[in-house]
């Protein structure tokens, strides 16, 4: 039975046993609810708790698609009623639900305004990946604040939705060029520091300020709509129409991936393989034409 964890706690499994529910052997699910706990190679529970997917997709797609690719769904569909052409605004855009609100976005016809911390090294080649995924306006938070951005956003539609995963400076300045009624949702929190809204903005823009945790979003909502969602998500990985960014690993390799996942700067999501390989399997596989010979002569 395959099984593979991400940081976040998700994984996929086969289905085992007779036909069940929606179930039948040998489909690969994920939790119905994301705090199921993927660190185990067996679990047994009813089949309402999990969500067929697509055997047509990697691997490490499947396991992860609940928690970054959900939020960038949920992101750009429970807050605003955007149309082709309408502007979505994003800090921590090269995150992996930046990176996929930027390809989902670009689906729907609407364009995005994308920005990195500027103390990352390699700013420059992440501004090049967010442009080659489809970004509109791609720039590094010290941009935010410049006269010429306020120049290129004059050029596009008002921005209606603006989406905050770092905190910070650059959320005060996002918010000054957010459209009036527009709205603001915070997910997460990356400098550690408050997001700071000015009064005068608040108040004559009438900005409305909203969180959002995707757990929440699965502890009160119906399984079909859980359902529908990872579905369409599904749709997106199999046309190419997303792509996600993972690196896996063997459980037999836990310490590099544990180091791996804890770099800074990381663009891949950290996947680990928690099925122990059996190296001695794969060894006996391999035709012995392959292997080296070695000849020693006998003095």
């Amino acid at each position: 039975m395959p099984a593979i964890a991400g940081n976040e706690g998700v994984g996929v499994v086969e289905a085992v046993g007779s036909e069940v529910g929606h179930l039948r052997a040998g489909d690969w699910v994920i939790p119905a609810a994301s705090a199921f706990g993927t660190w185990r190679t067996e679990a047994v529970a009813k089949a309402s708790d999990f969500i067929r997917v697509p055997n047509d997709i990697p691997l490490s797609y499947a396991a992860t698609m609940t928690v970054n690719p959900a939020t960038a769904y949920r992101l750009l569909r429970d807050f605003e009623k955007l149309k082709p052409g309408d502007v979505v605004m994003q800090n921590g855009a090269n995150s992996m639900v930046g990176l996929a609100v930027i390809q989902m976005a670009r689906e729907m016809g609407l364009k995005t305004v994308n920005i990195i911390r500027s103390d990352r090294p390699d700013a420059d080649s992440t501004i090049r990946l967010l442009t080659n995924l489809g970004g509109d306006v791609n720039v590094t938070d010290l941009y935010v604040n410049a006269h010429g951005f306020n120049e290129i956003l004059a050029d596009l539609p008002p921005c209606k939705l603006a989406l905050n995963c770092v905190g910070g400076d650059v959320v005060t300045e996002m918010s000054r060029v957010l459209a009036p009624n527009g709205t603001l949702v915070t997910y997460g929190g990356m400098s550690k520091r408050p997001l700071v809204v000015p009064t005068d903005v608040l108040a004559y823009k009438q900005l409305k300020l909203k969180g959002f945790w995707i757990s929440e979003w699965y502890a009160s909502h119906p399984l079909i709509e859980r359902a529908t969602m990872i579905a369409d998500i599904a749709h997106l990985i199999r046309s190419k129409q997303l792509a996600l960014f993972h690196e896996m690993h063997d459980f037999d390799d836990f310490d590099w991936a544990l180091s791996r996942s804890l770099e800074s700067y990381a663009l891949r999501k950290v996947v680990l393989n928690i099925q122990v390989p059996d190296r001695l399997k794969e060894h006996d596989a391999i035709p012995a034409k392959e292997y080296e010979v070695f000849e020693t002569t006998v003095v």
